[in-house]
């Protein structure tokens, strides 16, 4: 099958579209690259996109629903196009969508009990009729239904792709929040574990974007973090944030380190008289230590750190986590063959491939869920086709 994932992540960004070709059927899913584009989003909308996440009314909500998804589906034409292919050919999409808000913890609601939420948008029925090809999204809900966190989901393809027989493996991706998945030597996917470790890039940009009144949007190749002096009484600060001493399963986002989140930072950070390039240094190194507190509750040897996402291009926080875990070698994606920017979105490929097949993608150690569930909602295609391969 040919498919295209689609993902755009909690730094709200831009569009990231991967086309694939898996074969090997479900059991042993191989996945191999076709092609891969990253759109990013006009200035203007990534602001619209990150102020919806914060304070977002039902109207714009609604309206950028339906905005994503055209958004989307030009993202999956161009990288089908650019790729050689026509839609006619392709087997499927797979989009996250756009997270704008995320409450594992739930709220206790009377005569109901707890109610876990989380929302992402990008309209599947919008890319599906743009595209005239079945898309497969809203993949976290249905975990979070059965008592999960609908988070992290990208481990999955981690221990799909990355798992070795004799190694120890660390996969660490650096988004706008940061998460690691430990995949034992020899193990498949009931062995791993995996969980939100706090905050990637999204500090980071944040305070870059407001620096700049907005003319950039992030510390490219961490020059200027790279520039910076860390303070080491704010990192021990940041390093007693509640959620980094939480238990796994765990995940979290703009709910515990948005803009209210940032402005506090801010505060603290000034009044000690940093500038903005230590506030980056600082944030920098946070974002390595807190990845190295994954240790706390990974049992087995770790004999190789492999990183990507967005992060792996800030060199300072790449020579943070050297040092964090001084003695094991620090890999990227890029090292193994991967596409460091590609692999979340290829990720939600192979997760529509395999709820395609009838195959159970949520995997309970890393979410909490209660019992293993078909992740996603598809909307139809194009009706002349067939597609005998769907599930049920």
């Amino acid at each position: 099958m040919k498919i295209v994932g689609l993902m755009s992540g909690t730094s709200a960004d831009g569009i990231d579209a991967a086309l694939v070709r898996i074969t090997g059927g479900p059991d042993r899913p191989r996945v191999r690259p076709l092609g891969f584009v990253s759109i990013p989003y006009a200035r203007g909308l990534q602001q619209r996109i990150l102020s919806l996440s914060a304070k977002g009314q039902v109207a714009e909500i609604c309206h950028m629903n339906a905005l994503l998804g055209e958004l989307f589906a030009k993202a999956a034409l161009r990288v089908i196009a650019k790729s050689g292919y026509k839609p006619s050919e392709i087997d499927l999409i797979g989009s996250h969508g756009q997270t704008i808000h995320h409450l594992p913890k739930g709220i206790r609601e009377p005569g109901v009990g707890l109610v876990r939420s989380t929302l992402q948008i990008a309209e599947a029925t919008v890319i599906a009729e743009r595209t005239g090809i079945p898309t497969m999204a809203n993949f976290r809900a249905r975990d979070l239904a059965v008592g999960g966190e609908g988070a992290p989901l990208v481990p999955y393809a981690h221990a799909v792709l990355f798992g070795h027989r004799n190694k120890g493996r660390l996969v660490v991706n650096i988004g706008g929040i940061s998460n690691v998945t430990y995949i034992p030597p020899g193990a498949d996917v009931d062995g791993i574990s995996a969980f939100d470790t706090g905050p990637g890039n999204m500090v980071m940009d944040a305070l870059v974007q407001e620096a700049s009144r907005g003319t950039q949007s992030y510390d490219a190749g961490g020059r200027r973090a790279r520039r910076g002096t860390v303070d080491r009484r704010l990192l021990a600060e940041l390093m007693t944030h509640p959620y980094l001493g939480r238990r796994p399963p765990k995940s979290t986002g703009r709910e515990d380190f948005g803009a209210s989140f940032v402005r506090g930072f801010e505060r603290r950070a000034w009044k000690i008289g940093l500038s903005m390039d230590d506030q980056l240094a600082t944030c920098a190194a946070w974002t390595a230590e807190a990845i190295g507190t994954a240790r706390r509750w990974i049992k087995g040897p770790i004999d190789e750190v492999i990183v990507g996402g967005g992060g792996v291009h800030n060199r300072a926080v790449m020579s943070d986590l050297a040092r964090v875990f001084e003695g094991i070698p620090v890999k990227s994606f890029d090292d193994l063959g991967w596409d460091s920017k590609a692999f979340e979105a290829t990720a939600f490929a192979l997760l529509a491939h395999q709820t395609a097949h009838g195959r159970c993608t949520s995997v309970m150690q890393v979410t909490g869920a209660r019992s293993p569930v078909l992740l996603g909602m598809l909307a139809p295609g194009a009706t002349r086709r067939r597609r005998p391969w769907i599930h049920g």
